[in-house]
């Protein structure tokens, strides 16, 4: 069947992304882009951090307007898509507009995590997932002295660090036993613990927040935790996580487990719709375990694969997947993914350097880096490789990297 028409539902990143590879692949039917945010598609992950410092809207712009009126992409701007017609291959805003596509990629990215907390719909608690989200907090954050984040990930940590070099007092409330458990080794968290603490941002781990509460007079809000201990603030910002935004996929009867779930071709259970980034549970090339990765990275490998399926190049999504993070001038960086009971080998030099290297078995499979780009970008390189890493070759290089490199086939 012809490809006349690709819509794309979700106007992020890896939408972007997916309009954008189409063309660099020489598509040249239609395509349309639906977001349900305003304005052209941006970056999310700056605003958590340099989007905080600057305020700056056209610094975050992926692309500006004339490069989709020269590439003929058309971009549904703050609209929602209400529903998915499998059998007519039709889809419907909710401006009651129907559309009909040849085929339909899913970006619909993630939501943030509510959890069941007394109170967390309070009018003083904040997230942070989109530009106008980001201009709340930026706006709360000019009068407040003391901010109170609930969530120890990336992005609660990013905004700790932002708060604190912007002179506010700030307390980490992590309901798990140290930060960026999801993400990152236990020493890596510990190496980020100390970096914070050293700033003075004040960590609670171990107790989940139960209850918040604010005083209508003073607008002073209040967390309590499951021990009974309370900490008081300006604002709290809500940084406990994402759920996929799987629920459209799932009204139109696609399987879905923790995401859409799709092959390794990132097709769903209709062969005429794909998915991508946040929302897609996709085999890990690796182990063939279904995972969902939250990355740009993610997304964007996803795009660039998708349309070279669309237009006749079959092949199979098999990426290194990394992730990065900064926080206050140190930058986090991941390579690969590791099990949780990995064996991990942590080193440290002189220069503040840190890295953790962790195996599943003796296999090299993840690469923890803090500041130590270097490494960072070999060890990508070598994930990638044919031949796998041991430990052994590692003890043999001094678990230097780039060194080894030299020694390993491609």
């Amino acid at each position: 069947m012809a490809l006349d028409h690709v819509i794309i539902i979700g106007a992020g990143q890896g939408g972007f992304q997916a309009a954008a590879s189409l063309r660099q692949e020489g598509y040249q039917g239609r395509i349309t882009m639906i977001g349900e945010e305003p304005g052209l598609p941006y970056q999310r992950p700056p605003l958590s951090k340099a989007y905080m410092k600057d305020a700056d809207p056209e610094r975050l712009r992926l692309r500006p307007a004339i490069f989709f009126e020269q590439n003929q992409i058309g971009v549904i701007a703050g609209m929602r898509v209400d529903r998915i017609d499998r059998h007519n291959r039709t889809i419907k805003t909710a401006a009651g507009e129907t559309l009909q596509y040849d085929h339909l990629i899913l970006a619909t990215g993630t939501r943030n995590a509510v959890p069941p907390v007394s109170g967390i719909e309070n009018d003083r608690v904040l997230g942070l997932r989109t530009m106008a989200d980001a201009d709340r907090l930026s706006a709360a954050m000019e009068d407040a002295k003391r901010i109170i984040i609930i969530g120890g990930g990336f992005i609660g940590l990013e905004f700790a660090a932002v708060a604190r070099t912007a002179g506010r007092e700030v307390v980490v409330l992590e309901a798990a036993n140290r930060l960026m458990e999801r993400a990152v080794s236990p020493e890596m968290s510990e190496h980020f613990h100390k970096i914070h603490e050293t700033r003075g941002t004040d960590i609670r781990m171990g107790q989940p927040v139960v209850e918040v509460t604010s005083d209508p007079r003073t607008k002073i809000c209040c967390a309590r935790l499951g021990d009974g201990e309370h900490f008081e603030g300006d604002f709290i910002l809500l940084a406990a996580g994402v759920r996929p935004n799987q629920e459209l996929a799932e009204a139109a009867g696609l399987q879905t487990e923790n995401g859409i779930v799709v092959d390794n071709f990132l097709v769903s259970s209709d062969p005429l719709i794909s998915a991508l980034g946040d929302c897609a549970a996709f085999p890990d090339p690796a182990t063939g375990a279904r995972i969902r990765l939250e990355s740009v990275q993610a997304a964007s490998d996803h795009a660039k694969m998708i349309a070279k399926r669309l237009t006749g190049k079959q092949v199979r999504y098999d990426a290194i997947p990394w992730f990065w993070s900064d926080q206050f001038e140190v930058k986090l960086q991941i390579a690969g993914l590791a099990p949780a009971d990995s064996r991990n080998v942590a080193k440290s030099d002189d220069e503040g350097r840190f890295r953790v290297y962790r195996f599943a078995e003796d296999r090299l499979v993840c690469v923890e880096t803090a500041d130590a780009a270097k490494e960072h970008m070999a060890a990508r390189k070598l994930l990638a490789s044919s031949s796998p890493i041991s430990l052994q070759q590692l003890q043999e290089h001094d678990f230097q990297l780039v060194a080894l490199m030299g020694h390993v086939k491609k």
